[in-house]
């Protein structure tokens, strides 16, 4: 390539990322999810639009498959623990036993719409199950649906992946014809529970690393924490584990940590999982060829149809029985199983083993994908109101900013007040921090605070604390306890665990 194309190819990218960026605000404006621009920008660039020929599905797969684990990283990343952890039994059950009921019910619905064989009526079951961890993270935070809600679909979103991947590669595969069930069930099996070990095993070594490493720019932190989480997706790959599931719980690890400037971290991989979110669906919507879709309209909307009104929902009901869960929630949850790039990118797979089916499936998700996102994004908020499912007292969860102040030995803390938080309308004195922490700023709108005793905290503050290195663990659960509780967070037992 010469360096008149590579610039020709840099200035070409560039606007499209600019594009892409304003297709953002433009979507958050009519109401419709971006991804939706950044599928017409491919095919707009594609053969049908400006020419670009673009065929390759191989190199598709490989890139969805790597900007996917970008995603699900920055997923765990910003996944609470806490927050998490009461869901996190019934998401393994919809993640796994809910997987084959929907594999199941769709694959039957795919068989009759279809009239064809078996195998191709299994993929199109499997590659459309998987609910996607970007469109679920990026409209289920913005709901303000129930805590439980919104943590068992974000944890179903994260683990669900490696099952269907895991399947759908073996349906694909030259094995499909000689692989019993209990063999399936296995190597699922297997794959599953070393990915999980590998994952937990990255994200403690790599807490373990980066608290005790003084890297001489606060840039480093982000660049080494990404390195972490996608060593962990290469490791599972090479161990022939799940990659997804290791990513997403290296990630889940990190994220809860008490890591160096997490705020610089976080900051860096949501840009980096936004930036693998737009080249992703671009670089899809360049694969597809828009000659082709028309015939796939009909039989998308009989599949969807049935994945939406009756397989989702069954998968919902049988996995909810143990937990024995309002019906609201479980039509709550039928409901926001949100479809996106994980499905596209999965029926690629078909295509690179070149299956005779292949293209038909790849159209037929890629147009119920579309569907999907028309339907069920912009009814989401109507659907949680009309289900009385959100709960619009719940406060942020205090996010506290961690810079290491090596030569000192110290740490320095930032706090920002958010909406709902009971440190609104605390007075310094009444946070009795522990001894070793100060509050040394408050920056609120435009004008910085020197604090003393008397000052009262508003939403929206930002505080500047400085601690001992053995004052800043009780100084953030003392801060995470007030938040949560107000000033008598000790006398009603909340501890900011």
């Amino acid at each position: 390539m010469s360096v008149e194309q590579l610039n020709l190819v840099l200035g070409i990218g560039s606007l499209v990322l600019l594009i892409a960026v304003a297709a953002v605000r433009l979507s958050t404006g009519v109401g419709l999810p971006s991804l939706l621009f950044y599928l017409a920008l491919g095919l707009g660039l594609g053969e049908s639009g400006l020419g670009i020929r673009f065929d390759n599905a191989a190199l598709t797969q490989v890139l969805g498959l790597t900007a996917l684990a970008v995603i699900l990283a920055e997923g765990g990343l910003t996944t609470r623990w806490t927050t998490v952890r009461p869901a996190i039994g019934f998401a393994a059950v919809l993640s796994t036993v809910g997987v084959g009921v929907s594999v199941a019910v769709t694959a039957g619905i795919a068989k009759l719409v279809l009239v064809s064989d078996w195998r191709t009526a299994i993929l199109v079951g499997a590659v459309v199950t998987s609910t996607d961890a970007a469109a679920v993270f990026s409209v289920l935070r913005r709901l303000g649906v129930r805590s439980r809600l919104a943590a068992a679909l974000e944890a179903e979103s994260g683990f669900n992946d490696a099952p269907v991947v895991i399947l759908v590669s073996l349906v694909a595969s030259e094995h499909w014809s000689t692989t019993s069930v209990a063999e399936v069930l296995g190597v699922i099996s297997y794959e599953l529970v070393a990915g999980a070990a590998i994952g937990l095993a990255v994200g403690w070594a790599g807490q373990q690393l980066l608290s005790r490493s003084a890297l001489p720019a606060a840039g480093l932190y982000p660049l080494a924490t990404i390195a972490l989480l996608l060593f962990g997706y290469a490791a599972a790959g090479i161990a022939h584990a799940s990659g997804f599931l290791a990513v997403y719980l290296a990630g889940l690890w990190l994220g809860n940590a008490r890591l160096p400037h997490r705020r610089a971290v976080l900051g860096f991989v949501e840009g980096l999982a936004w930036l693998a979110q737009i080249g992703l669906f671009v670089l899809l919507g360049l694969l597809a060829s828009p000659g082709s879709l028309p015939g796939a309209v009909l039989p998308a909307l009989a599949i969807g149809a049935g994945l939406l009104l009756v397989a989702r929902p069954l998968s919902v009901l049988v996995s909810a029985l143990p937990f024995r869960m309002p019906w609201r929630e479980q039509a709550f949850l039928s409901w926001a199983g949100l479809r996106g790039a994980v499905p596209i990118v999965l029926a690629t797979i078909p295509l690179t083993e070149h299956l005779a089916a292949g293209e038909q499936v790849f159209d037929i998700v890629f147009v119920l994908v579309i569907v999907f996102t028309l339907v069920q994004a912009p009814t989401l908020p109507w659907m949680a109101r009309r289900l009385a499912v959100v709960d619009p007292e719940a406060a942020a969860e205090l996010s506290v900013d961690v810079a290491p102040l090596d030569n000192l030995h110290a740490d320095l803390l930032q706090v920002e007040v958010p909406p709902g938080s009971r440190l609104a309308g605390v007075y310094l004195d009444e946070l009795r921090l522990p001894t070793g922490a100060a509050v040394t700023l408050i920056a609120r709108r435009s004008e910085t605070i020197v604090p003393a005793d008397g000052t009262r905290l508003a939403v929206g503050d930002h505080l500047v604390i400085v601690t001992t290195a053995a004052a800043r663990r009780p100084t953030e659960r003392r801060l995470r306890a007030v938040s949560r509780a107000g000033r008598l967070a000790r006398w009603l037992g909340e501890t900011g665990d």
